[in-house]
């Protein structure tokens, strides 16, 4: 059998998208965007239902449930405390939820302009169990797993070098020789 196709819902007003919001509000901490592109399937179409999400979204405000500012700065905290996600990952999560670039850029300073990254980087590797990379492509992975999580790469080359990898493992991100490379300069200056 093809999947069935959605049934149509008939659309709600102010005081069913509001019961609506609350429900999704207890379930998860949400924002103002994301609460609003679910509300969108149960208003009704056009200025109405524009009109009675937007009474919604600012009687939650008032009432303290909806707070975007406040979702950046506890979903920045709990991905520094509980996945161990350096300053970028969180900030690029955040912009890609929809909070604005202010908001983003104070919940992020205020959580990690007093940490030492490198040691929420070292924390991250013993979490995930990396063990000290043994040749070439074992620190391009690590190093790839270490941006992907967010930190800088001038956190990834102490951590690294703390581990006494030798430079010309950690220099040779693409896996290429180091000759090629310098062909190409040379090529490139003549």
């Amino acid at each position: 059998m093809p999947f069935a196709k959605p049934k149509k819902r008939e659309p709600v007003g102010e005081a069913g998208l509001f019961e609506y919001a609350l429900k999704t509000l207890t379930v998860r901490m949400r924002t103002e965007r994301d609460l609003r592109r679910l509300m969108k399937t149960r208003a009704e179409e056009g200025q109405a239902g524009e009109a009675a999400m937007d009474a919604v979204v600012l009687r939650l405000k008032d009432l303290r449930y909806l707070s975007d500012t406040r979702f950046a700065a506890d979903y920045t905290r709990m991905r520094k405390e509980n996945q161990g996600f350096g300053r970028r990952r969180v900030q690029q999560d955040l912009t890609q939820k929809g909070i604005h670039k202010e908001t983003v850029a104070a919940a992020v300073s205020a959580a990690f302009d007093e940490a030492d990254e490198v040691a929420l980087a070292r924390a991250y590797v013993t979490r995930k169990r990396m063990k000290k990379p043994a040749d070439q492509k074992e620190t391009v992975r690590v190093m790839n797993r270490l941006i992907r999580a967010g930190y800088s790469s001038n956190a990834i080359f102490k951590l690294l070098r703390a581990w006494e990898v030798p430079e010309d493992a950690m220099l040779e991100e693409g896996g290429g020789d180091s000759d090629s490379y310098a062909e190409h300069d040379d090529e490139a200056v003549e």
